[in-house]
């Protein structure tokens, strides 16, 4: 029987591939026989695409900064010269995230934020849909948030940038699908990251009102997106587009 799940032998980028969400998600796409490029911001991405070789798994690294747009074209370009020009998935992991109350919230930062996480998404998943048009297929995974339905607090470029991401991939999913391409989007819940640091400290009140809110009674890890990314990159997803897709261990159902 065909195994609707198998993307054995496919090609994949995933941005923000060194740590956390992405490093699960990428790992998760190489179990499954995946060859990926993985993109982070330093020179880290090299060691941790190199150890993924040590394993026995397809894997390179780019770096990359998504703040200038300049980077992001020619991140794409490069991912896609060491794929031999093919690509069948792509997941948009990367992110930054900056705290100030909303009066005090500088312009500075509010721009790299909406350029890192708003823009360079959209601009990366045109670059994919311009490959996977050609042969009318292709997987496009986008990273949502819990603020992409909560407002959030002292996260305004965060809360904007995420629910952008939403629309976005509603937008792009009506565009696509009829030509073969599926856009979906994965929201995660509160997960173990560094991005989480803060509220992760179990001296915050946060901490507790947020783990007693979790279904689960836990935090979320990156091997909890591995399932859900096998998902959206296999034909298992073909009848499904523009979804946004929690994985939050209930929280967004308390």
């Amino acid at each position: 029987m065909h195994n609707l799940f198998d993307i054995q032998g496919k090609k994949a980028i995933v941005t923000g591939g060194t740590r956390g969400l992405g490093f699960g998600m990428a790992e998760g796409l190489m179990e499954a026989g995946v060859e990926v490029v993985i993109v982070g911001t330093s020179d880290q991405v090299f060691s941790v695409a190199n150890n993924f070789c040590s394993r026995g798994f397809k894997c390179h690294g780019v770096k990359a900064d998504f703040s200038l747009r300049e980077n992001t074209f020619k991140c794409f370009d490069e991912c896609l010269n060491l794929l031999e020009g093919n690509l069948d998935i792509l997941i948009t992991a990367h992110g930054i995230q900056r705290r100030h109350s909303a009066e005090v919230f500088p312009e500075n930062e509010w721009n790299e934020v909406i350029e890192v996480n708003l823009n360079s998404v959209f601009f990366l998943c045109q670059k994919a849909a311009n490959i996977m048009l050609k042969k009318g297929y292709g997987k496009i995974i986008t990273i949502a948030s819990m603020v992409s339905w909560f407002g959030g607090q002292t996260v305004p470029a965060y809360s904007a940038a995420k629910g952008g991401v939403t629309q976005l991939t509603k937008e792009l999913a009506n565009d696509f699908i009829a030509r073969g391409i599926n856009v979906n989007s994965i929201a995660p819940g509160y997960m173990a990251t560094e991005m989480n640091t803060a509220l992760l400290d179990k001296n915050n009140p946060r901490y507790q009102q947020i783990t007693d809110r979790i279904p689960a009674h836990r935090w979320g890890t990156g091997e909890d997106m591995k399932g859900t990314a096998i998902f959206l990159s296999s034909h298992a997803s073909d009848y499904l587009s523009g979804a946004i897709i929690p994985v939050d261990g209930g929280y967004l159902v308390k």
